[in-house]
């Protein structure tokens, strides 16, 4: 006899969710991560009072009124919104692009004048764009491709825009308003107390296993479990016998500084192609500076991010979803979908980028057809 109806794969939210709803039907659930620590890339830790995003930013943004209701179950949101800054060579800028970053690169003042400005710029491509750097000029024009643009995309690509497809960017944001708010989502925030606490509510109550590398114990473990729900990435399942699917990695540099305040927002980009990293995170001002009474926190936490090629032993973050590594991963999906008793979720399962509310969104479908 089996002791688990569910062996899953990853503690991250596709994940926690899935043991979640499963735990809920009345099923047995045993989760194995091979981190020191429930979350995944969600995970948050606390530190100075500080919730740190030790993966990266998470700053969740949705549409979807089904996948707020349900997330909110588990953590209460505060209102962050997302208003991040670009640091072109210590020139500061607006992002999105809104009528403050026209104002700032041409001295527009009217929408009109902007739009016009824009329209002007554009009118250097000509043809259909057979690049990145063409793409982005028929978009948004010159200046601001090579002020906020340019840089910051060959930092995160490795690449010069002229090597990248022009179909990376299908669509630069252009608003003729003020509004700063980058994701424009109806709903948005941060979990209060962390990503962290939110996925130990999920997982409440449901035995987690960390340490455990699903792959090095695949034999034993299998044998504990009638179904596996599979989290990590697709080609290592198999042992990467078709070749080694390709991703963007991301190192981080984490400080400490014993000041109040260092850049005075959450995030900032630097735009310019000669500063190393990509953005600055500080991690307080993504619940206001404040610690859980309300007070100020004297110190700051700031993280540095560099964009890099992902190698052997890097975490894989972000898909390349280039022609190539679509048909390896299309070889891949015809073995999966031969594992009658192993389901493949999430970022890295099905080598796909998914934000947050996508993620969610996703699991909860893969319930409703698999538990109901």
């Amino acid at each position: 006899m089996k002791k688990y109806d569910y062996l899953v794969v990853g503690s991250g939210l596709y994940g926690a969710i899935f043991a979640h709803e499963a735990k809920a039907k009345g099923k047995s659930v045993l989760v194995v991560d091979k981190r020191p620590h429930m979350a995944g890339n969600v995970y948050t830790e606390k530190q100075e009072g500080i919730n740190v995003h030790m993966y990266g930013a998470h700053i969740f943004h949705t549409n979807d009124k089904k996948v707020w209701n349900y997330i909110t179950q588990f953590a209460e949101f505060n209102r962050f919104t997302n208003s991040p800054v670009a640091n072109y060579k210590g020139e500061l800028y607006s992002m999105p692009f809104n009528m403050y970053t026209f104002n700032k690169m041409w001295g527009v003042v009217t929408p009109e004048e902007a739009a016009t400005k824009i329209e002007e710029q554009k009118k250097e491509i000509i043809r259909e764009p057979q690049n990145l750097e063409e793409q982005a000029i028929s978009l948004v024009g010159r200046d601001i491709y090579e002020k906020l643009v340019k840089g910051y995309t060959e930092k995160q690509w490795g690449r010069d825009c002229k090597e990248l497809p022009a179909f990376i960017i299908k669509r630069l944001p252009v608003r003729l308003t003020f509004d700063n708010n980058y994701f424009n989502a109806l709903y948005q925030g941060i979990p209060i107390g962390g990503y962290t606490k939110m996925v130990e509510n999920l997982l409440d109550g449901i035995e987690v296993r960390l340490n455990t590398d699903y792959l090095e114990h695949k034999t034993e473990l299998d044998t504990l479990a009638d179904k596996v729900v599979y989290t990590g990435p697709i080609d290592a399942y198999f042992g990467f016998k078709l070749g080694t699917l390709e991703y963007r990695s991301v190192r981080f540099e984490n400080e400490t500084l014993d000041i109040p305040n260092f850049q005075g927002n959450a995030a900032v980009n630097y735009t310019d192609r000669e500063t190393p990293w990509t953005r600055i995170i500080e991690h307080k001002w993504f619940e206001f500076g404040k610690d859980e009474d309300g007070n100020d926190l004297p110190k700051t936490i700031i993280s540095r991010e560099y964009s890099s090629e992902w190698k052997a032993g890097d975490e894989p973050y972000y898909p390349v979803n280039d022609e190539k590594n679509g048909a390896l991963y299309a070889k891949y999906k015809e073995l999966a979908d031969m594992e009658s008793n192993v389901i493949f979720g999430g970022r890295l399962g099905e080598y796909k980028y998914y934000d947050m509310d996508t993620t969610i969104a996703s699991v909860l479908d893969m319930c409703e057809k698999e538990l109901d």
